[in-house]
This record gives structure tokens, sequence and C-alpha cells, in this order.
């Protein structure tokens, strides 16, 4: 089955560049620092826990914008057939190098060719932040239709009003992409819209190295 078109995103090759520049910086950081590992943070942990024990009988799931591949290594450690799409294939070849026993691929999350109830549970982890306010919507609802009657979404973001330019990331490297930024009651009505039924909602704080945010879990209901 075919899904629905999805607009591109007019700055798709410069975010996908961007992230190609940063990836093995962002790879090392992860490793040596434990900054962007779920298991450093207890909360982000336990979020992702909550979501590997509902989703762990229903089928695949898919990581999707899995930058060094950290959560779907971790989820794959639990005992989830779950593999890992990433727009850069910079960070596909990272996730790939540090995680070899798990499945990755290069893919956009606005050109997923995902059939219709064919996955268990869908992860945008701090990954959909970058596509415009017109086209997540669209993304989302394609998740909406991928995943089984029961199946799991979880999101995890950046909460604010504004949207943000970022013109250099990891170690100064130039980049140029922008961070779209939620409240968190926009990103509910926004999945609630594309046919999912929120269950959990975790919102987090500013702390030193970043702003507020927000994780949440979704079910499609059936």
């Amino acid at each position: 089955m075919h899904t629905h078109h999805i607009d591109r995103p007019a700055d798709l090759d410069v975010v996908r560049e961007s992230y190609d520049r940063v990836a093995d910086n962002y790879a090392h950081m992860v490793v040596t620092t434990g900054v962007g590992d779920i298991r450093c943070h207890p909360w982000l942990k336990a979020s992702i826990d909550a979501f590997a024990d509902t989703v762990g009988e229903l089928g695949p799931v898919l990581d999707v914008g899995c930058g060094p591949g950290t959560v779907t290594a971790y989820l794959a450690e639990r005992g989830l057939d779950v593999s890992g799409v990433d727009l850069s294939p910079r960070m596909i070849e990272n996730a790939r190098r540090l995680h070899p026993q798990c499945r990755f691929g290069v893919a956009s999350a606005t050109d997923l060719d995902l059939g219709e109830a064919s996955l268990g549970g869908v992860l945008g982890w701090w990954s959909l932040f970058n596509l415009p306010r017109d086209v997540l919507p669209q993304v989302l609802a394609r998740f909406a239709r991928a995943l089984k009657p029961g199946g799991h979404f979880i999101t995890a973001t950046h909460v604010g009003d504004e949207d943000f330019v970022r013109t250099e990331a990891y170690g100064g490297v130039p980049v140029r992409w922008t961070t779209h930024k939620w409240q968190p009651e926009q990103l509910v009505d926004l999945i609630e819209r594309a046919g999912l039924r929120p269950v959990a909602e975790l919102r987090l704080p500013a702390d030193e190295q970043t702003g507020p945010g927000v994780v949440i879990m979704a079910e499609r209901a059936g």
C-alpha cells in the first residue's frame, strides 16, 4: 500500500547537509559525555521504558530520526523488533558503526512508505522539530495510519512559541536548521487530529544543557 503524499520541506537538503556535518561530533559527544543518551537521564529513560513495555508484543517498531542509533540500540537490547532511519547518511554511518547488531536506513520522515497498520510503535524522539509547522501534521497522520490498533507513538521535542534558526552546533560546526518549538497543548492537539489518543505526558524544565521540553505518548485506538 502506498501512503499519501507529504509535502517536501523546502530546507530538507540544507538540513540533511547540516546534520551530516555535525554527525561525527554528535556521536562522539553521546559516547563520551552521555549527553543525548537516555540512560543518563532517568525521566527520559523511564518514558522509553514505558513505551517499550507497552509496544513490546505488538510488532515492529520504527525509530524515525534515530541519529547515531542510541535509542534504537537500547530498545533492541530490551528485545524489541526495532529499526532506525535518519535523514542524514553520516548519522546512519555512525549508527551502523556503533551498533552493528541493529538495522538502520537513510530516510526522511516525509519520505517513508509505511503500510497501513504495519507497526506496533513509532518514535519521533527529539527528531521532528525541524519539520515545518504545515508538514508535521501530515507526518503525524502517516504515523497514525501505520500503527496497528493498540500501537503507540512517542515523541519528545522542544517547548516554546518561536522558531529558532540554528547556525552552529556541537563544537561550533556551521549548520542551518530551524527548530520549530511547540507548546504541549498545541502538540497534543496535532496528535489528536492525526487520529491518536494521548495517554501520557511528561514536561521537562529547562536545564544547563537545553530549554524546556515535553514527552508525549499516544495510542491508535482499536
